[in-house]
């Protein structure tokens, strides 16, 4: 005699889909609780901007040379355009954007992200520094402007400048890279549609083959 608990049928363990969100890649399995992965990275993406900044706003208290002064902020801005441009932006964010000149001298612009988790502490520093920035030499741009401090003033536009390339870059590759690759698939769509649309339309239809009909 059977018991009746075995003729129960056993309820189904409803399966949760897995997001890709919550994913971890193989070998970051350490870094995902960690509060920041790479914390000398972070260290270097804000502190030359920081340092050209305080540098600007500190520097008629330590020296009446404006070459001097002039010379250390440019030099503090070329670091930070350098690091932002070519270390943190890979490694905080995964983005990166560059240029190349083909063999017909023609300049090209790539800009690119890479689909993998980033730390979210070390992603909100990066764009506040990055955004940030450019806003405070702005405003130190309107301070040179209406205080008719024409050199200061040259000195804050190579500033916006620096800043202002890679804030445009890291904007272009976060936002322009998926509308890039939703064109290209587009574009290709149409081509393969306009290329085989012809040959469907006009193609003519196989006959039968008798041998194979069964057809005395």
């Amino acid at each position: 005699m059977n018991h009746p608990a075995m003729n129960s049928a056993t309820p189904a363990v409803p399966q949760v889909p897995l997001l890709d969100d919550d994913t971890i890649a193989f070998g970051e399995e350490d870094n995902a609780n960690k509060q920041f992965v790479h914390p000398y990275i972070v260290f270097f993406h804000l502190v030359f901007r920081c340092s050209a900044i305080i540098v600007y706003i500190l520097c008629g208290w330590f020296s009446d040379s404006f070459i001097a002064s002039f010379v250390l902020v440019i030099l503090l801005l070329s670091a930070d355009f350098w690091t932002v441009k070519n270390i943190s932006g890979r490694l905080l964010v995964g983005l990166r954007w560059w240029n190349y000149v083909d063999d017909n001298g023609k300049s090209h612009w790539v800009f690119e992200a890479r689909q993998s988790r980033v730390n979210r502490n070390e992603s909100r520093l990066f764009w506040m520094g990055l955004t940030l920035c450019p806003l405070v030499w702005s405003t130190f741009f309107i301070f040179c402007l209406f205080g008719l401090k024409f050199k200061w003033m040259l000195l804050v536009l190579i500033a916006l400048t620096l800043t202002g390339a890679n804030l445009y870059g890291y904007i272009k590759c976060k936002f322009g890279a998926k509308e890039s690759l939703k064109s290209a698939t587009t574009e290709f769509m149409k081509q393969q549609i306009f290329q085989n649309a012809p040959a469907f339309m006009f193609s003519q239809p196989t006959p039968p083959n008798a041998g194979n009909t069964g057809v005395v």
